[in-house]
C-alpha cells in the first residue's frame, strides 16, 4: 500500500488533523517559503505529533550539522533535500542515522546517488501536476507536485510510487483542511 506524507505542517490544528487521519509521514519545512517553521516551532509540533507518524524535515541548502542537530533533538527522522545533496552530504546524513530523500524537480533521477528514496516533484509548491506519462513505475520514489484528493488515486495506479506527498493540495485558502486531508489519505490508501 502506498504511503502518504502530509507536508507543510505549521500549527497545532495541523497536527491534530494528521494525528486523527494517520498519514505515514508529517513534513516540517525549514526552507524559506510560506510553510517555513523554526527549530522551536518544530520542537513544539513534534511533541504533539503521534509517535507512530514519522517526521520529515524539508531543506534547501542547509548544512549537514543543522539537519543532524534536528535529528538528535528527535524532531525529524528523515531529511528531504531539495536542489542539493551530493553523495558526501547524503552519506554524512545517513551515517548519523537519518533516512534521506533526494528531490529531483523536472529532471531525471540520478541513480548514482545512494539516498534511501528519490522524490519526483514539479516544483517547490507550484501546485502543478507532473506529466505522469513521462514517469516509469517505481516503488522507490515519493511522488509530489500538484496532487489532490481528486487525482491522487489515478496517479498512484499509474506510477505505483512508494509514497505520495502533498501540501497545498489539502489546503483551503492557504490553510490545511481537515476534510481534504482525510479525503486525500482515503483516496491514496484505496488505490490498487
Amino acid at each position: 500500500m502506498t504511503k502518504v506524507k502530509i507536508c507543510g505542517l505549521m500549527t497545532g490544528p495541523n497536527i491534530e488533523a494528521v494525528n486523527q487521519y494517520k498519514p505515514d509521514y508529517a513534513g516540517f519545512v525549514f526552507a524559506p517559503g510560506r510553510h517555513q517553521i523554526t527549530f522551536q516551532q518544530s520542537s513544539r509540533l513534534r511533541k504533539k505529533l503521534d509517535p507512530a507518524i514519522e517526521s520529515v524535515g524539508v531543506f534547501v541548502n542547509e548544512s549537514a550539522a543543522t539537519i543532524i542537530n534536528l535529528f538528535k533533538a528527535k524532531i525529524i527522522t528523515i531529511a528531504q533535500l531539495h536542489g542539493y545533496g551530493d553523495q558526501s552530504m547524503i552519506s554524512k546524513l545517513q551515517s548519523s542515522g537519518l533516512t534521506v530523500i533526494r528531490v529531483f524537480v523536472n529532471e531525471p533521477i540520478d541513480n548514482s546517488l545512494t539516498a534511501d528514496f528519490s522524490m519526483i516533484d514539479s516544483g517547490a509548491g507550484s501546485g502543478k501536476l507532473l506529466d505522469l506519462t513521462t514517469i516509469k513505475p517505481n516503488h522507490k520514489i515519493f511522488l509530489a507536485g500538484g496532487l489532490t484528493p481528486e487525482n491522487v488515486k489515478s496517479a498512484i495506479n499509474l506510477i505505483h510510487p512508494f509514497a505520495v506527498d502533498v501540501s497545498s493540495g489539502v489546503e483551503t485558502n492557504g490553510h490545511k483542511d481537515f476534510e481534504k486531508i482525510n479525503n486525500f489519505i482515503t483516496q491514496a490508501k484505496g488505490a490498487i
